[in-house]
């Protein structure tokens, strides 16, 4: 789940993501136009489910795609859309 705060008097908003998946030991969010480069790692709840929450500009939009137990690349279905990537597979959008 991609949760977004708007806030009117700021320029970014507050974005919370929820994802979870069965055997999800470490969950983390690839993209977000840091370049790939730099995963924002989720925490574990009880539950099972993993969560996290970043700040990112208003008007813009972030691809980004969660990477399961270092091995299994998984997009979030309440993403804003789909894109297509270079490897042949797809990846979240989020538009703020």
């Amino acid at each position: 789940m991609v949760q977004k705060i708007i806030y009117k008097t700021k320029d970014y908003c507050k974005v919370k993501f929820t994802f979870g998946t069965d055997n999800a030991e470490r969950i983390e969010i690839f993209g977000l136009n840091n370049n790939w480069q730099m995963p924002l790692k989720m925490k574990k709840r009880k539950d099972g489910k993993f969560i996290a929450e970043t700040n990112l500009p208003k008007g813009s939009s972030h691809e980004f795609k969660y990477l399961v137990n270092q091995a299994e690349w998984l997009n979030d279905d309440d993403a804003d859309r789909e894109v297509p990537n270079m490897y042949g597979g797809t990846n979240g959008v989020i538009v703020l």
